[in-house]
This record gives structure tokens, C-alpha cells and sequence, in this order.
């Protein structure tokens, strides 16, 4: 990009006297932001990236502050002799927003003294954004001079955000700011287009939030969270802050939350942190089931992450509080009782998670080819899904059966997730005849076709007489005993022709067998037809192994060497070599004794 070449002088028009710089601002800073940590909110690993810009930019102007003593070196108007300078304060300006936004994002907040820290850092951050707003009217273009202005606005709209305070002058800047980049919007390259608007649609949301502070606005809570749903740099502090307001009317309604019912049970809630944790996921769980059909799945599936984290959150106070209750067992005795509850709560949104994990996958294993080329569900999958739904029920009802006084409410929940059992196993049953099926064992996919058909069967008839009803799990289980019916069908035709077939195959197979290996010679392979546009990997959807060459080779002749038969040889008279032997010499007594 042309916006990326920081360290050249782009210059419209040439005055000695006074030139003119331009500087896509937004661009350039979207680039980096992009590159260097910010499209995964790593802001540690941006600022750092600023600090090492500037002490690049700093190096090639030759505009270091001296080896020994520090001494400051200002820049201004007359410093500006090139395009290098203005990146200088710009860049300088992000690494305060930046050292700020990493100290906005610390696992439990800031901290009084850290805050104190973060509102500094801003207020350098609108100190050199203002800098670079005045260089740019001087010594910039008018779209630079522009684009400088409204990033001077939305700086000084950052740091009012964060004070809580003067909402209008922070209104007034978001608006100033909205309005330049929806006029520069209209012009420009498409690229440059399509970010301007980006940047008006992240900056609306804290216009709507300034305008519900001043009064100006009707908005709800629930509009104030769809609206965190957006992404973008320019959205983390509105994120914050709005996870600070909602965490502070939860605070507020945690007051008037006593007690937790479960099951006919009231279970008193003393800590203030449990409260706050099981109001979050009550409010997630309220949003859940408003919007659950126009929802995605995985921003269903998010919001199902977000109530386990607060559940857990519970879980480990009330747990905190059971160590530190010591002897009072009446307050040991309701602390255990809360504590059963919430994990009960927890396995049931565990199973309704599951449940929209089998529900996509499907959605995935109807369709052979999709779209986006997503990996398609093989029904061993489902089956494995099915198993985490059994285990996740029989856990649940071990929890609620726990204890020595029961309620009828508990005898009735136990029940439920027993037939739900049922009603899974034979799912599962159903989807492991798929895998069969797929794998050619006829026998035994019919087996499982007509288990699973008689396990729903039972449990369609068992709540009837339970009187539960759940017409959507009713409706999908007389749904699969038709798929059953139809399933078992076919595979008791296709075993009847397969068996059929079996001696004629056979006797095929037989009679193409062949000791050099003739029958491998059918199968054509990618050096073999490079003259044919033949696709030699196959289909992604069926195991097959790619027909590129053969491995191993085949067995070749090879010629060897010849044979070579000495047949004179035993036709030849040698002479005696006696005479040239070597004689063994005797000593004087050896010749005595002879």
C-alpha cells in the first residue's frame, strides 16, 4: 500500500517555502493495527511495535535526544521538513492510547492507582493527537489536515469516556469526529471508503451511549449488549466500560436477590460475590432463549461459555465460603444445598449445549458439499456427541438422586432425565447404524436399525404415560422410527443382492487373479494419463488412496549376467609340483630313531 511507506515523503504539491504532506491516517493506522496485535486485542504487542516505529523514526531523521544526558528536542512547525516528522507524533500518540487500552484490559480491572495511570497515558494521547492535528493544518494537505481533526476528536472522546464525565463535550467530540468520516467516505479509493465507514459504524455506539447518559436516548440494557457484540478497536473501551455499568447494576439488583429456588428448594445466598455471579448467568440465559432461533449457532455457543464462566465463578465462592463457615452446620448445611443447585443448574445448560452441538452437526451430515467447504459430519461423530449427552445425564441424575429427603419435584426431574436417557441411547443406537452402514456391515447396521426403533418406541410410550410433554422431542423421535423403519429396509434389500452376488464377484475376482500382477495394470495412474484431465486424488468424502503411482513398484525382468563354464578344466594334465615344495628337515636324534 501506498499509506505504508511511512518512511518516504509523499508530497502533492512541491513548495520550498511551505510543503504540503499527505498522510492516509486512517489507513496507515488501521495497517499496523491489523498486523501488529490489535485483530486479536493484544494491545501489549502494539504498543510495543509503536516504541520500536518510533525508535526507527527517530534513528533515521537523526533525531535522538543525545547518548548521556537526556535532552528533549521538541518538534514543531519549523521542524517539520518532512513527512517522517508528523509520523513521529502520531505514532507517539498511539503508544499512550495503547499502553492505556493494556492497562484498561487486565484480567481483574484496574486498580485505583492503575486507573489513575490509565487516565494519564490518555491525556498524553490527546496532548499528541492535538500535536499532530495542528502540524497536519500547516504543514498537511486538506485531507490530511481532516483526517488529523477527527483523530484529535476521537481521542479527547476516549479520555472524557473514561473520566465519566462532561458527556457533551465527549458527545460533541464523537459526532465531530462521525461527521469528518462520513464525508470522506463519499471519496477516495474503495478501500479507503470502506474503512471510513468501518470507523463511523465503531464510533456509534459511543455516541448512542454518551446520548443515553446525557438523557437524550430511550436505550435498554439489551440494545447496550447487542451493541458490545460489534468488533473493533475503537469498540474495546465502550466494551469496558459497559461491563463496568452492568456489572454495577448487578451489584445493585444482587441487593433484592435472597434466596435460590430449585426444585421446591430455598437455598439463602449470604455472599455478595455469588449473587452478582448467579445474576450474570440468569441475564445470559434470559438472552439466550429470547433470541434463540435468530441467534447463530456460534454466537449461541459463546453465550453458553459466558453462563458456565459465571456459574463457576459461583460455584468457587460458595465453595470459599464452606471452608471458611467452620463448625455452623446449619450454615454448612444450606451452603452444600446452594451448592447442589447451582451444579445442577450447570449439567442442565451442559446438556442444552450438547444438544445444539448434535443439532449442527446434523445440519453438517444431510449435506455432502457445502458451501464453505466445511468439514463434513461422518455419524461416528454423532455418536461420540450422544455419548457425552449420556454421560452428562446420568451425572445429573446421580446429583438430584443424592440425598436422604427427597421431593416429589426431584422424583419427577429423575424421571425426566431417565427417559431422556432413553430417548438418546436410541439416537445414538441409530447413528451407529449409519456408521455401520457406511462401512458395508449390512448384518449388523439391520440389527441396530430395528434396536434403535424399538428403544424409541419405548420411550415415546413412556412419556405418554409420564404425561411429559415435549412435542419437539416427541415429534423428532416418531420422525427417526420412520428413518428406522426405512433404513432397515434397505439394508435387508442390499444384503439379499450382496448375498447374491458374493459367488458371482467371486468367481470375477478369481478368474482376474494373476501371479505377475495383470489386474493392477486396469487402474490408470497419474504418470500414466498425463494427457487426460482425470482427477487421480479422488473424492475428499470417501477413503480412497490417491492413484499417482504405484507403491511398491511391481516386479520387473532384469537381464543378469552370463553364466561362464570352465568345461577344459577337468580335461588337463598339470605338472608335479613336488620338486618346488618345501621339505621338512629333521634333527640328529629324530634321524636316529628314523
Amino acid at each position: 500500500m501506498a499509506s505504508m511507506e511511512v518512511d518516504s515523503a509523499n508530497s502533492n504539491t512541491f513548495d520550498p517555502d511551505n510543503p504540503r504532506f499527505s498522510v492516509n491516517v486512517l489507513q496507515l493506522l488501521k495497517s499496523a493495527q491489523m498486523q501488529h496485535g490489535l485483530r486479536h486485542g493484544d494491545y501489549t504487542r502494539y504498543r510495543r511495535y509503536c516504541t520500536a516505529r518510533l525508535r526507527r523514526l527517530y534513528k533515521s531523521l537523526k533525531f535522538t535526544h543525545g547518548r548521556g544526558k537526556y535532552t528533549k528536542r521538541a518538534i514543531t512547525q519549523s521542524t517539520v521538513s518532512e513527512v517522517r516528522y508528523l509520523h513521529v507524533v502520531l505514532y507517539t500518540a498511539e503508544r499512550a492510547w495503547s499502553h492505556a487500552m493494556e492497562k484498561r484490559q487486565l484480567p481483574d480491572g484496574p486498580n485505583p492507582r492503575q486507573r489513575i495511570y490509565l487516565i494519564g497515558r490518555l491525556r498524553k494521547a490527546v496532548k499528541w493527537a492535538t500535536l499532530f492535528a495542528q502540524l497536519c493544518a500547516s504543514k498537511g494537505d486538506s485531507r490530511t489536515s481532516l483526517e488529523a481533526e477527527a483523530y484529535a476528536s476521537y481521542m479527547t472522546g476516549n479520555l472524557l469516556f473514561e473520566q465519566d464525565r462532561n458527556w457533551d463535550t465527549a458527545l460533541l467530540n464523537f459526532k465531530r469526529a462521525r461527521a469528518v468520516y462520513e464525508e470522506l467516505g463519499k471519496v477516495g479509493d474503495l478501500e479507503n471508503q470502506v474503512l471510513c465507514r468501518e470507523r463511523v459504524e465503531e464510533l456509534e455506539p459511543s455516541i448512542r451511549y454518551c446520548l443515553h447518559k446525557i438523557g437524550k436516548s430511550n436505550l435498554q440494557a439489551s440494545e447496550l449488549l447487542h451493541i458490545g457484540e460489534m468488533e473493533g478497536p475503537a469498540l474495546d473501551l465502550f466494551k469496558a466500560k459497559l461491563e463496568a455499568v452492568m456489572s454495577e447494576a448487578r451489584s445493585q439488583q444482587a441487593v433484592s436477590m435472597t434466596e435460590f429456588h430449585w426444585l421446591g428448594h430455598r437455598f439463602p445466598i449470604s455472599n455478595a460475590k455469588t449473587r452478582v455471579s448467579i445474576l450474570k448467568a440468569r441475564e445470559l440465559e434470559k438472552d439466550l432463549q429470547s433470541s434463540a432461533d435468530s441467534l447463530p449457532a456460534e454466537k449461541r455457543l459463546s453465550i453458553f461459555d459466558k453462563i458456565f464462566a459465571a456459574y463457576h465463578e459461583a460455584r468457587s465462592s460458595i465453595r470459599s465460603d464452606l471452608v471458611s463457615a467452620g463448625n455452623a452446620e446449619s450454615v454448612k448445611d444450606d451452603l452444600s444445598g446452594l451448592d447442589k443447585a447451582v451444579s445442577a443448574v450447570l449439567g442442565q445448560r451442559t446438556i442444552e449445549r450438547n444438544q445444539l452441538l448434535v443439532k449442527i452437526a446434523k445440519s453438517k451430515l444431510v449435506r455432502r458439499h457445502d458451501e464453505k467447504n466445511e468439514k463434513v459430519t461422518k455419524p461416528e461423530e454423532l455418536v461420540r456427541l450422544y455419548d457425552l449427552l449420556l454421560q452428562n445425564i446420568a451425572d445429573l441424575s446421580d446429583l438430584v438422586s443424592s440425598g436422604r429427603d427427597r421431593r416429589q419435584e426431584e422424583v419427577t426431574f429423575a424421571e425426566e432425565c431417565s427417559l431422556k436417557s432413553l430417548a438418546f441411547r436410541g439416537e445414538r443406537c441409530f447413528y451407529l447404524a449409519k456408521s455401520y452402514s457406511l462401512a458395508g456391515k449390512r448384518a449388523e447396521a439391520y440389527v441396530l436399525y430395528c434396536h434403535a426403533r424399538s428403544l424409541i418406541e419405548d420411550a415415546i410410550q413412556k412419556f405418554r404415560t409420564a404425561n411429559i410433554s415435549d412435542p419437539k422431542l416427541i415429534e423428532e423421535l416418531k420422525t427417526l422410527i420412520e428413518e428406522c423403519r426405512v433404513n432397515s429396509c434397505v439394508e435387508h434389500a442390499t444384503g439379499i443382492i450382496e448375498e447374491a452376488k458374493a459367488p458371482e464377484n467371486l468367481s470375477k475376482k478369481i478368474s482376474n487373479m494373476s501371479l505377475t500382477g495383470a489386474e493392477k495394470k486396469s487402474a490408470k495412474y497419474l504418470l500414466q494419463s498425463l494427457d487426460n484431465y482425470e482427477s487421480a486424488v479422488g473424492d475428499s468424502n470417501i477413503k480412497t488412496a490417491p492413484r499417482i503411482e504405484a507403491f511398491p513398484p511391481a516386479f520387473q525382468a532384469i537381464p543378469r549376467n552370463p553364466i561362464v563354464l570352465d568345461i577344459a578344466f577337468n580335461f588337463i594334465d598339470f605338472p608335479s609340483l613336488e620338486n618346488r615344495m618345501k621339505k621338512d628337515r629333521k634333527g640328529f636324534i629324530s634321524r636316529l630313531w628314523g
